[in-house]
């Protein structure tokens, strides 16, 4: 679909719209690749409600871990319905146009709620050390109240690293093309737009990416060594596969949230000759996967989970 764009006088500096192309390359394939991603985006939808209301009615899920994995829920929510239906609207309506307000928005909700996803995992990981290395003290340490704090810290330092990226844009005047050749108003891809010095934008989505990914994996990898180290300290072979039992579903969504990272950094660094479509894959599989997979791995992995949602199932069926 051509894109006719007029502007006003002003339109040089600050546009009225950005036009989102949806896959580059791979226009004509959008009403096929829209059935997965409906797909992923029903089952995250189903999938994290059905968590969240679980956890809620059943009063022996009340507990920190589960806590921590509404918190997830919520999280893997907002993404979800902060890009997926503008992804959907361009591949069934070819509805490109997006305003400028409305992209800043997007931009802030997404990248926000992706640092907040790490910091949940990495509360997660303190909640798993706690429980394996304490288990004796796990309900003083982890109290109610704790719980609200971290999860408050968590939001506040993910909107505060976020905060600024809406008003660096706003400054920047976009002269050149408005067209966005991607899926969904990411940071860099508005960057590229300007047609300014972007160094100081360019230098913070840096730093502010190997911020939170190293800090937060390498305070995960800690959690993970002395769990190692506890676990391998057990008598029984039966002792220590229960204690690495306990944590295999958050080992799971560490790997599910973060190989997807790795694997589009990687490719966005290195594989100078990859396919512009292949980045917008794989930056979409970032934000597909984990709330798709997410409820899966808790909902099959976690006892409690699954027997109060086959019980729902089979009072429904009755």
């Amino acid at each position: 679909m051509p894109l006719h764009v007029s502007f006003s006088a002003s339109s040089n500096t600050t546009p009225a719209v950005f036009f989102l192309t949806g896959i580059p390359g791979l226009e004509a394939m959008h009403r096929w690749i829209s059935i997965p991603f409906s797909t992923a985006f029903a089952i995250a939808l189903l999938g994290n409600s059905t968590l969240l209301y679980v956890i809620k009615t059943e009063p022996s899920l009340h507990k920190p871990m589960f806590y921590f994995l509404s918190m997830l829920a919520v999280t893997d929510l907002v993404l979800s319905l902060t890009t997926v239906p503008k992804m959907l609207a361009i591949f069934w309506f070819d509805a490109q146009q997006i305003t400028f307000k409305a992209c800043l928005v997007q931009m802030f909700f997404l990248h926000t709620f992706c640092i907040m996803e790490s910091a949940v995992l990495l509360a997660m990981a303190f909640d798993r050390y706690v429980a394996v290395c304490n288990p004796l003290r796990y309900s003083s340490i982890l109290t109610s109240s704790l719980i609200v704090k971290i999860g408050l810290l968590a939001l506040l330092r993910a909107s505060g690293l976020m905060l600024p990226l809406p008003f660096l844009l706003r400054r920047l005047p976009y002269c050149r093309s408005h067209v966005i050749s991607h899926c969904y108003c990411e940071h860099m891809a508005v960057v590229k737009l300007a047609c300014a010095d972007t160094r100081f934008n360019n230098i913070y989505g840096i730093f502010v990416a190997l911020f939170i990914v190293g800090l937060d994996l390498l305070s995960i990898g800690h959690s993970y060594l002395r769990i190692l180290r506890t676990v391998l300290s057990l008598a029984s072979k039966e002792e220590r596969l229960k204690a690495l039992g306990t944590c295999l579903s958050h080992i799971c969504a560490i790997l599910v949230f973060y190989t997807p990272v790795v694997l589009s950094s990687v490719i966005h660094r290195f594989g100078h000759h990859v396919a512009p479509h292949v980045h917008i894959l794989m930056a979409n599989l970032y934000l597909l996967f984990p709330p798709m997979m997410n409820p899966i791995v808790y909902g099959v992995k976690t006892k409690q989970i699954r027997d109060r949602v086959l019980t729902a199932f089979s009072r429904k069926r009755l």
